[in-house]
């Protein structure tokens, strides 16, 4: 970011009379692509300076967090952490965390970069402590995947596979336990209606099936509801499920015969708050990889290889 953006966007921010929700997150995100990170922090600073805390400024204050860690600066990256932390806080003791838009943005990256900060510095328990008492605190809000991924990252590899909830699927086929898939390796493909990394990941995947099917490679789908449909709109199940199927049929061809689990028990087990997440489980059932987020073809092919030479 240039000298001249970062002054007119901080211009912007301090001259809003209104101080729109969001304009600070969305001026911080864009500081931060632009890897202006003392920019950023600057701009939130302006702007605290002016509104006081906010919900929107404890997720804008999250967002550095997050970029101070990714580009390995441990203490900064915690510090902004335990800021956003301590400004959330102030607005959890009057409402619930989900009655804002901002507030579980803010407290989830919160607690994702404290336990990667501990797990950074070789403190990989006390991050996985830490990461179970978050979970308690938070079970029965939006938080469950984001934490769950997180401790999943730490612990899940060299893991018994989780059990995954099989009662409804979409689809045409039934889906097997992993149980019944003892013997095989598997490969589950988290995915979501509304994500786009998915749908670019699926030729990827059908791909792999082809390469791997000497090997009875198996894959897996699991998906669940969220609610709504495209646009946003409001749904119910029924009318949700009729969508996803539709999604499936125009988007996922190259997979529409894959088994694919209607399960949100399944996304809580495995900590998929990220679509796509990609877990290779060995023919014991024994987790040989955990990743949210899409993977080129390369890169799970090595890790299908490695996981079969052992």
């Amino acid at each position: 970011m240039t000298l001249k953006f970062r002054l007119a966007a901080s211009a912007l921010l301090l001259c809003s009379a209104a101080f729109p929700q969001g304009s600070i997150v969305n001026a911080v995100q864009a500081a931060i692509a632009a890897n202006d990170l003392r920019g950023a922090e600057q701009m939130a600073r302006a702007f605290q300076s002016r509104t006081g805390p906010r919900p929107d400024l404890a997720a804008a204050l999250s967002w550095i967090s997050r970029a101070w860690l990714a580009a390995r600066d441990l203490d900064r990256a915690d510090a902004f952490a335990t800021e956003t932390s301590q400004m959330a806080a102030r607005f959890l003791a009057a409402r619930k965390l989900d009655e804002d838009p901002w507030l579980p943005t803010a407290v989830g990256a919160a607690i994702e970069v404290h336990a990667q900060v501990l797990a950074a510095r070789g403190e990989r328990a006390e991050a996985l402590d830490y990461l179970r008492g978050q979970l308690a605190i938070y079970r029965s809000t939006s938080l469950v995947e984001r934490i769950g991924k997180n401790i999943n990252l730490l612990s899940l590899e060299g893991k018994p596979a989780p059990t995954l909830d099989i009662a409804h699927w979409v689809g045409p086929t039934p889906p097997p336990s992993l149980a019944a898939l003892r013997g095989r390796p598997v490969l589950l493909f988290f995915w979501a209606h509304w994500c786009s990394d998915c749908k670019a990941e699926v030729p990827v995947i059908a791909d792999l099936r082809r390469a791997f099917a000497a090997q009875k490679l198996a894959v897996l789908g699991p998906t669940r509801l969220y609610g709504y449909v495209q646009g946003g709109e409001e749904a119910p199940p029924e009318a949700e499920q009729r969508y996803i199927e539709q999604v499936r049929e125009r988007f996922y061809a190259a997979l529409s015969d894959i088994p694919a689990p209607l399960s949100a028990a399944n996304f809580a087990a495995y900590g998929a708050s990220s679509t796509p997440t990609l877990v290779l489980i060995d023919r014991a059932g024994v987790v040989r990889w955990y990743h949210p987020g899409g993977a080129s073809e390369a890169e799970i092919t090595s890790r299908i290889r490695e996981m079969l030479a052992k």
